[in-house]
């Protein structure tokens, strides 16, 4: 049971685990994710942890896409956003790269969700660890995270 899974059950919401078994050479996580459980790629979100002027936030993008640090410092409101170094990214979120969730982080970060995630019934999120992932309506996502749904992936 990861921190994500726990607070899941916690709070009483409705999510599915779906679990694969990772392959450590794979770096690209979150493909693998959507490959290994036969998922549409912009079905599947990946967690990127960024720095706005020296402050982490999360932003949850389709595997399919990228972050466009410039929609994402516009939907936050600051001028500039940079990625944040992984060591870092762990440690304010308390989960491995490759593993990070939205959900139940050290720290809850400020939180967006990329505008599609409203596309559909459910979307898939990291479950805080590589090779696990959690099936969630994109509204109870937002609402687990505090989160708040811009454009700010780009293809």
């Amino acid at each position: 049971m990861t921190p994500a899974v726990l607070l899941m059950t916690e709070r009483s919401m409705s999510f599915r685990v779906c679990e694969y078994v990772h392959d450590p050479a794979n770096k690209n996580f979150g493909l693998e994710a959507a490959e290994a459980l036969g998922l549409d790629p912009h079905q599947v979100f990946k967690t990127l942890i960024v720095l706005a002027e020296n402050k982490e936030m999360c932003a949850v993008v389709p595997v399919s896409g990228q972050l466009s640090l410039k929609l994402f410092a516009a939907a936050v409101g600051v001028k500039r956003v940079e990625m944040c170094p992984p060591p870092r990214a762990e440690r304010a979120t308390g989960y491995l790269v490759g593993g990070i969730s939205p959900i139940a982080q050290r720290r809850q970060l400020m939180t967006v969700i990329d505008e599609t995630a409203q596309l559909y019934d459910e979307v898939f999120v990291s479950g805080g660890r590589r090779g696990l992932d959690l099936a969630v309506a994109p509204d109870d996502l937002a609402l687990i995270t505090e989160g708040t749904f811009a454009e700010i992936a780009a293809d």
